[in-house]
């Protein structure tokens, strides 16, 4: 049974439940798991939990939901970087550090990515969304790492926002202008200048 946890932590319990769960039964790659239902009676846990933590494990691609079907397992074994990374985010307090860290790299290698694919086009529609829309932190670099292009990048960044979200760190205020201006940078093509907007926008010492 799952511990009674407050908050997000308990989505990260449950899905340490379910990796287990799906060992014991002996489920292969291509197997249905049992419903929200049938999983929250068994883990004894409310079902939007459940749903929390199967969200959590369909984007690090280990599980997937068909419509009218139901959810199965993926055939994640051949991924070892998706493994990993999916035992190593659950390690609560002890990743702190490491998942802050890795959000924000994996944030500047999207950015490099979109200088590479040099669309300007995008670049333009990005600006005026920034220009015209009230958005989140999380709003502006989904979008960032969408443009990425990288599917295995945005899952990845997205469970570790999520994880991020649920450390409950101290937040800083970024005005709206640190936005337009990594996006102006973007438009450059330059690298340096990229770099230097972002560990602006970041607050990093090595900016």
């Amino acid at each position: 049974m799952v511990s009674n946890q407050v908050g997000s932590k308990v989505y990260i319990e449950i899905v340490k439940q379910l990796r287990k769960m799906i060992e014991q039964d002996g489920l292969k790659p291509g197997d249905k798991i049992p419903s929200e239902r049938e999983l929250s009676e068994r883990l004894a846990v409310g079902r939007s939990s459940v749903r929390e933590a199967l969200r959590a494990l369909e984007l690090l691609g280990l599980i997937e939901t068909r419509r009218g079907e139901g959810t199965f397992i993926r055939d994640f074994r051949s991924n070892q970087l998706v493994q990993l990374l999916s035992t190593f985010i659950l390690q609560d307090d002890k990743a702190r550090k490491d998942v802050v860290e890795t959000k924000y790299l994996i944030e500047m290698d999207c950015l490099r990515l979109i200088i590479d694919r040099n669309n300007d086009e995008k670049l333009s529609l990005l600006k005026s969304w920034v220009e015209q829309q009230a958005f989140s932190d999380d709003e502006f670099f989904l979008k960032i790492v969408d443009l990425a292009d990288n599917h295995l990048f945005y899952r990845i960044w997205n469970i570790l926002s999520d994880y991020y979200q649920s450390l409950k760190l101290p937040t800083v205020e970024i005005e709206k202008i640190e936005y337009s201006k990594l996006v102006e940078a973007l438009m450059t093509n330059e690298e340096e200048i990229v770099r230097r907007q972002y560990a602006q926008l970041r607050k990093l010492s090595n900016g």
